[in-house]
């Protein structure tokens, strides 16, 4: 009996994930924002989600969702973010051990 991978079709759970790893990236946005009670003082929000990059939907609504409802003004927000598929990195060994 031969297998054609061909004939296989992908559940949309697999199609959703494929194109996530491909088209998302985990981004981690660090908030500094005012507290409501002490505005001199500055508190830190750690926001991770996956989004996709340049524009970051997902944060950007988050971001209006914060200013709009919560009490704390922002002060920064430090973006990064890692692609979830990338070539793989090689590099040379140093040494080769062998046991018998």
């Amino acid at each position: 009996m031969q297998f054609d991978a061909g004939s296989v079709s992908r559940t949309s759970t697999e199609a959703e994930q494929l194109e996530k790893m491909l088209r998302y990236r985990l981004t981690t946005a660090e908030i500094l924002y005012h507290m409501p009670d002490h505005p001199a003082l500055l508190q830190t929000y750690l926001w991770q989600e996956y989004d996709l990059a340049p524009k970051f939907p997902s944060l950007q609504k988050f971001l209006a969702f914060w200013e709009a409802r919560l009490d704390g003004k922002l002060h920064s927000v430090r973006v990064v973010s890692a692609q979830l598929v990338r070539p793989a990195q090689f590099r040379a060994a140093e040494a080769e051990l062998r046991l018998h």
